[in-house]
């Protein structure tokens, strides 16, 4: 759910944020393990308008598919040049990016597997609360199975939900992929209730 265009509320940050909030694929020292990636999108409002100085935090697993949560049993063996959290700001184009690895699937508590992903959070000025979504990858988005994914029903949103692999955001070896934010109109991110 989004807010009117014609809400005024923060966030208001001019100043960038500190360097290397985006790059997920360093920590102590050393370069986290896997198929590293760079995910690039674009913060769109209604009418394909880009929306400036938006942050966008992505938290997801490392290569193997472990959180460094305490929630997650198997979290004291996460890949510890993994970060696991970053944080970027959309430019006058609304683009955002991130550089850190290919998801593994993850395991719940309750041993549901979860489908490779990573989940993302948007604070915008005009919306009154921070927006969550997951951004999915799969080879074939048509047969992904996951709970969360489950819960959209209509196949033009789940397809919303997908990272489309780009070539023409790699950087050498490393694969670029592109999911675009569209906060409110006939093009909508799916949202979930936090």
């Amino acid at each position: 759910m989004t807010a009117s265009c014609y809400s005024t509320i923060g966030p208001f940050f001019l100043k960038p944020l500190v360097d290397g909030c985006g790059d997920l694929t360093r920590a102590s020292g050393r370069t986290a393990k896997g198929q590293h990636m760079i995910l690039v999108g674009r913060i769109a409002e209604e009418g394909d308008k880009p929306v400036l100085n938006s942050i966008v935090e992505i938290w997801q697993p490392d290569a193997a598919g472990i959180f460094q949560h305490p929630l997650d049993p198997r979290s004291s063996e996460a890949d510890p040049g993994f970060r696991g959290w970053g944080r970027a700001r959309s430019n006058e184009d609304g683009r955002f990016e991130f550089r850190t690895v290919l998801p593994g699937a993850s395991r719940e508590p309750d041993g549901v597997v979860r489908c490779p992903h990573i989940n993302l959070m948007v604070l915008a000025i005009g919306v009154t609360r921070r927006l969550v979504t997951t951004v999915f990858f799969a080879d074939r988005p048509e047969t992904a199975n996951d709970p969360v994914l489950n819960c959209v029903d209509d196949p033009v949103l789940r397809k919303r939900l997908f990272a489309v692999r780009d070539t023409a955001l790699d950087a050498g070896a490393v694969p670029g992929y592109r999911f675009d934010i569209h906060l409110r109109g006939p093009s909508e991110t799916p949202f979930f209730l936090d």
